[in-house]
């Protein structure tokens, strides 16, 4: 099992005293008092089917780093464990055992996968380690009282890519959804129904297909023959560009909405200026925006990581990192011990809360849906812009429980 290390060295700062706690506190596992440094753990897939996910890790890590050299912690660091997991489920469980017991964490930050994350949640309840933004859209994660997730449920931002395109200015009468046949796909298409439901409509066409998909002519010509004025698609970057190409090749016209993780450099040199035009609802600015954070984000990834392409992967990790980091700010701001069960606690009166790519975070007690809003970005010719501004999803899909 291969091992990474992540941990940046800074100047020493000077130091800051937190009230509430003091030398006579006993250090919980990954608190180093001595030193002011903290130390956090994943899984990670370097092997495996898709070892590109690293590039989420990678982005966490350029996070941390960044925290560390700009003294975000006052005076703390923060060293970044993570170990191989190939993307495997149960060995997933292995490496989070190992982090607690051997590495010693004092949570888990930014690990990867649904399944994977969702397989570790018995044990973590059974040592009480918080799972601080796990990387996947299970709706199981979302009601753990020790994990705090980001990524929303595709369903509400299939409502929320609805809402957009219904309404002025856009005024789409026939919209249709083509999904892929997964429960990525599913997930967006019980959102979609739900809302279609709420605004009394019902799509044009809802077609699915299988991920492997390269030739998009039986479906596109299905679009084409329901009129459809707007297309929300759910499916992967490759997907989106071979419906954009079979769409180009019959002639057929209609503006076209995507998920987050196709707002993406990788999405454009697979659709070419094919991609100029299409919307994306997402719950992260743009890869391109004039933030602060964001443009850190680029700076740090390019540093530290100078073989990763710059896009949504990263974005996505950044900030994922950036929800740890903001919580023990929180906790060393409370005065509360530094425990496990206090960053729980404090992580628990998060409220909208603006980090990394994201925006209006928030947690409560029994109510872990971090992410609330999403903002729409569109695709131009040479970057993605941000079309509208984050707005609520919709109540109907967002308060309703997605099985």
């Amino acid at each position: 099992m291969r091992r990474r290390s992540f941990l940046s060295h800074t100047a020493a700062a000077a130091a800051v005293a937190v009230p509430g706690w003091g030398r006579a506190q006993q250090a919980a596992p990954g608190i180093d008092l001595a030193s002011k440094t903290v130390t956090v753990g994943a899984f990670t897939p370097i092997t495996g089917p898709v070892p590109f996910y690293a590039i989420l890790t990678h982005g966490a890590d350029a996070y941390f780093k960044w925290a560390n050299e700009t003294n975000a912690l006052n005076g703390w660091k923060i060293n970044y464990v993570t170990y191989d997991d190939g993307y495997e489920p149960a060995r997933s469980v292995a490496v989070t055992r190992r982090l607690v017991e051997e590495s010693k964490v004092f949570a888990l930050a930014a690990p990867i996968g649904t399944a994977q994350s969702v397989a570790v949640i018995p044990y973590a309840k059974e040592v009480g380690l918080p799972m601080i933004a796990p990387i996947g859209g299970a709706t199981a994660l979302f009601s753990e009282r020790l994990v705090f997730p980001l990524l929303p449920d595709y369903g509400w931002s299939a409502a929320s890519t609805l809402d957009y395109v219904a309404a002025a200015p856009v005024n789409a009468g026939r919209v249709s959804l083509l999904w892929q046949n997964d429960e990525v796909g599913r997930s967006a298409k019980r959102g979609f129904d739900m809302h279609c439901a709420a605004l009394k409509k019902e799509a044009a066409e809802s077609i699915p297909f299988e991920i492997r998909t390269t030739d998009f002519t039986a479906q596109v010509r299905r679009l084409a023959n329901a009129k459809s004025d707007a297309v929300v698609f759910f499916g992967s970057n490759a997907n989106l560009a071979a419906a954009l190409k079979t769409a180009e090749r019959i002639g057929f016209t209609t503006k076209w909405l995507a998920p987050f993780y196709t707002a993406d450099p990788t999405t454009r040199k697979l659709a070419g200026p094919l991609l100029n035009g299409v919307y994306f609802s997402s719950w992260l600015l743009p890869v391109d925006a004039d933030d602060a954070e964001v443009k850190a984000y680029r700076t740090s990834v390019a540093k530290h990581w100078p073989n990763d392409p710059v896009g949504v992967l990263g974005l996505n990790g950044w900030t994922n990192g950036a929800l740890f980091v903001k919580g023990f700010q929180m906790l060393l701001a409370s005065g509360k011990p530094l425990t496990r069960e206090s960053l729980v606690e404090v992580m628990e009166t998060m409220n909208n809360q603006n980090f990394g790519g994201a925006r209006n975070v928030g947690f409560k007690p029994g109510d872990h849906r971090g992410t609330r809003q999403e903002c729409i970005i569109q695709a131009t010719a040479d970057a993605f812009k941000l079309e509208r501004d984050f707005k609520a999803f919709p109540s109907e899909v967002f308060d309703a429980k997605l099985a």
